[in-house]
């Protein structure tokens, strides 16, 4: 797997599955053109960002501040850092969620022992490979669960295909399309990709293996599973029911699970919160260190002190909010589109720099679709804005 495999894991979090199971149950197939401009645009920044970091002999922080001045290079860094911290909340209601359906108990004791299981998976790094591996086993199971249910309920293919192309608003739909963006243009895993390619040691030589082998599909592939969780959920939705349990969303495995659909949605949703909440926290912690100039190895102090922060940050949130938590998830995903607009200006920025790129600078097409996504982000910004106030 490569880098952008990784980041489309992360991606694919409980805010993924949140907000694609409450779009099928009570919007149909309208909000599925949502996921196809979403995951293209994460693929063009994604894109951007491991060219930056197949060319520059730093970390894409350090290239922004030789770029544009310390100022605003570290401004990208702690921009990219509080949409982790965003992203913390949903990984800390989804890991207590998915224990408390599978153990029972309150989730906000689960919430706590999670993090402080990620904690020591992310400080033991042999541990965490076996982990990962097992984490990535049960995500694929239900993720495959997603996929047969989605065929086994013979959904209406031509709304479906209407619902891809067709960009509409459903009325009280405003919050979930930006919270759907939010999740599936992963401005904050795009960036952290060219760390990745530097880890990796990957060469500008390397560029269309990279593109074509890694990004596209790495990238994709979390949207395509965001479209089956849609189409599974509108197959099997209960119409009037807004899915705000664990039980209700699991409802979406019925037709291949059976009985135990909610077990085996636990199962995955705990999976995908826990996987994600550990990248997550690795990615805060180099983001935040690079930016205050304090290095980007996971080996330093700084980077395994500043990654513990999301992961109180995300605990403290739930306990705190309390309240509706499939809600918290979604609310937080529609969060992280305020802070997206900077972060996406700089990467696409920097990429169609041509003394930084040389060949591997950003033509028409991309510095033309770099702009739409910046229009997308912005515009969502407003609309959560606007909605908040009226």
């Amino acid at each position: 797997m490569g880098p952008a495999f990784i980041a489309g894991a992360w991606q694919f979090g409980p805010g993924a599955l949140t907000t694609a199971v409450q779009a099928g149950n009570q919007f149909g197939y309208h909000l599925l053109w949502v996921i196809v401009l979403s995951t293209v645009l994460a693929i063009v920044f994604t894109d951007m960002s491991a060219r930056i970091g197949l060319r520059s002999g730093t970390s894409i922080i350090q290239t922004a501040k030789d770029t544009f001045g310390t100022a605003w290079g570290a401004l990208s860094g702690v921009g990219v850092f509080l949409i982790t911290l965003i992203f913390s909340v949903g990984n800390a209601v989804g890991t207590g969620l998915g224990l408390a359906g599978l153990f029972g108990g309150p989730p906000m004791v689960w919430t706590i022992i999670a993090s402080a299981a990620v904690a020591f998976v992310v400080f033991a790094k042999n541990v965490y490979r076996i982990i990962e591996r097992l984490l990535i086993a049960m995500v694929a199971v239900m993720a495959l669960g997603f996929v047969i249910s989605a065929l086994m309920t013979d959904p209406a293919w031509s709304s479906v295909a209407t619902g891809l192309v067709l960009p509409t608003v459903p009325a009280g739909a405003e919050l979930l399309v930006v919270a759907l963006v939010g999740t599936n243009f992963s401005i904050n895993a795009a960036f952290y990709v060219s760390y990745a390619i530097r880890e990796r040691k990957l060469t500008e030589q390397q560029f269309r293996e990279v593109r074509w082998r890694d990004t596209v599909p790495g990238i994709a592939a979390p949207g395509l599973m965001a479209v089956f969780v849609i189409v599974a959920a509108v197959a099997t939705s209960r119409h009037g029911l807004e899915a705000n349990t664990l039980q209700e969303l699991g409802q979406a495995l019925e037709p291949v699970a059976g009985p135990i659909a909610s077990t085996l949605f636990s199962l995955g949703f705990f999976a995908a919160a826990f996987s994600s909440m550990t990248a997550n926290a690795v990615a805060s912690g180099t983001v935040l260190s690079d930016a205050l100039g304090l290095g980007d190895k996971l080996a330093s102090a700084p980077v395994k002190t500043f990654i513990l922060i999301p992961l109180i940050f995300g605990a403290t949130v739930m306990i705190v909010a309390g309240g509706n938590p499939i809600q918290l998830i979604v609310t937080a995903q529609a969060l992280i589109v305020l802070v997206a607009p900077y972060v996406g200006l700089v990467v696409v920025l920097l990429a169609s720099r041509r003394a930084l790129m040389g060949r591997l600078v950003n033509g028409v097409a991309m510095k033309t679709a770099g702009a739409v996504g910046i229009l997308v982000l912005l515009a969502m910004s407003g609309r959560l804005v606007f909605s908040w106030f009226g």
